[in-house]
């Protein structure tokens, strides 16, 4: 990869939102730390009012470049909104606490960005044929996706990745809002509405259950479709 390329974006911004993460936090970070990347990392931990052992887990580890922590749970989307508002760097890399995506798949998602090819990508799950997707949430997310296509004239395959990838100058044009996991479809829709194209790239995914810690519900479903359809006329 050519070092002019490289150059033009130095500082890869990593925001990872938590809750409750005690089993996994520890090897994602560590998982950040071991992914070999032509740029420099910053790690934005927002600790969202955690009341297991995450907090003391997360205090410790030395390898997080800032830590911010809610007194009280406020969810996935205000924990986002408060890590891109945190971010330095060039780049800005969304990842999830636990272990369904790897980081070991960021060179991936950045290529794109850093071969100039695009300043939107998202990890799509269901490019990848292996990957074992439980039936009612490929229905969901599918259902999700097709209504995204029709609202805003795009071409996903997988609106609700929690890998969403884009440049400092795609997230200063996002006026996002959202408390709770309805900031995946917002995202989205604020980035299609900023007339950026998003561009998917297969990635892997391990799926875990409700048992396992999994906590996006039913009801998320619906808050997504009306979030959809509010940006829609919210511009």
């Amino acid at each position: 990869m050519p070092d002019d390329k490289i150059l033009k974006y130095q500082t890869l911004s990593i925001i990872v939102p938590v809750y409750n993460e005690e089993s996994t936090i520890a090897e994602v970070i560590q998982r950040i730390i071991e992914t070999d990347l032509p740029l420099q990392k910053e790690i934005i931990v927002v600790d969202d009012g955690s009341n297991d052992q995450t907090r003391e887990i997360l205090k410790l580890d030395q390898n997080i470049t800032r830590l911010y922590q809610t007194p009280v749970n406020i969810g996935k989307g205000a924990a986002v909104r408060i890590g891109l508002t945190l971010a330095e760097g060039d780049i800005i890399l969304i990842q999830d606490a636990d272990l369904e995506f790897d980081p070991a798949e960021y060179h991936l998602l950045l290529k794109p960005i850093l071969e100039n090819k695009a300043q939107v990508v998202y990890g799509s799950r269901f490019l990848k044929r292996n990957n074992k997707v439980p039936f009612f949430r490929h229905i969901a997310n599918s259902f999700l996706t097709k209504f995204t296509n029709l609202l805003y004239r795009a071409k996903l395959t997988d609106m609700e990745t929690g890998y969403k990838v884009f440049t400092s100058e795609v997230a200063g044009k996002l006026r996002l809002t959202a408390n709770q996991f309805e900031i995946e479809p917002e995202l989205t829709a604020r980035i299609c509405q900023a007339k950026y194209k998003i561009t998917e790239v297969s990635i892997s995914y391990k799926p875990r259950t409700k048992s396992e810690g999994k906590k996006i519900k039913w009801r998320d479903g619906v808050k997504a479709l009306w979030m959809l359809i509010k940006c829609l006329f919210d511009k």
